[in-house]
């Protein structure tokens, strides 16, 4: 009995420029998967469909903003004229603008941004390939949320919002079409090297997922380097602070490479001394 189940699966992975949905893609396509890479930054997504037929893999690119549902079904529509179905889709695009509501007027706008990709385009992702995998008798739709999602806190209202509303949309999706898509929700803790926090309103709304910790995380964050320190970013050690993005990456592609009787229905990933209070 084969123990792949990666290669030779069609995956499509949303905001494929860079962070998470880059390192899903190549490791996809090193596993002998076909990949259909999506993103609106057009060069970053050149480069990301290049490094992996630089390594002999499979992909093709395709531009498509996942707040535009028209765009998002075009996405589809490209991996089935290529490959004649949808095995996988990774709804991985997202923005993190995290921001007290006192700062609503410096907010406003990446808020609303945040509202059209988080929900909006996890919701164009399911739409988009829903009709094609009921008809396959088969798929798997991964929805990357965060432990944001699990409960309210300060300083990541709107976020937390539009994670919470994905896991809403995974399980209902999942309750759905029991026996023809699986649905894995995967909830990220802090994963600094994704350029995510570059979208961060007020840096000091952090507070609310660590609490009274913040200074001694984000002190030790910035001071990076040598010393014992470096123990705190060693993966073997136990007090490990912050996620390097390959080994969430490393995750997602467990839960894609289950039978198809299988699914991963909840992962949450974390440093095993991250410090969060969710």
């Amino acid at each position: 009995m084969s123990t792949d189940h990666v290669a030779d699966k069609v995956i499509i992975v949303t905001g494929a420029s860079g962070g998470f949905g880059r390192l899903v893609a190549q490791k996809a396509a090193e596993r002998r998967a076909w990949v259909v890479a999506a993103d609106i930054n057009e060069p970053e997504l050149a480069a990301t469909v290049d490094s992996i037929r630089d390594r002999g893999g499979t992909a093709q690119a395709v531009f498509a903003d996942v707040t535009d549902l028209d765009q998002m079904e075009a996405l589809a529509a490209a991996a089935i004229e290529k490959y004649g179905r949808i095995d996988v889709m990774v709804n991985n695009a997202g923005t993190m603008p995290l921001a007290f509501h006192a700062d609503h007027a410096r907010a406003a706008e990446a808020w609303d941004r945040c509202i059209d990709v988080n929900i909006k385009g996890v919701l164009h992702g399911i739409m988009a390939v829903h009709d094609q995998m009921i008809s396959q008798g088969r798929g798997h739709v991964i929805n990357l949320s965060s432990i944001y999602g699990n409960f309210p806190v300060a300083g990541a209202g709107v976020y937390g919002a539009t994670k919470a509303a994905v896991n809403f949309l995974s399980e209902s999706l999942r309750v759905e079409s029991q026996g023809q898509i699986k649905v894995t929700t995967v909830k990220p803790t802090g994963v600094p090297a994704t350029g995510l926090g570059a979208g961060v309103v007020n840096p000091e709304a952090i507070v609310g997922i660590l609490g009274t910790r913040a200074p001694e995380y984000l002190g030790t964050v910035r001071a990076r380097g040598g010393g014992a320190d470096d123990e705190l970013f060693d993966p073997e050690n136990m007090g490990y602070l912050a996620l390097d993005p390959e080994l969430l990456a490393d995750q997602i592609m467990y839960a894609i490479d289950q039978p198809w009787g299988v699914s991963i229905g909840d992962i949450t990933v974390r440093a095993s001394g991250d410090r969060f209070l969710l």
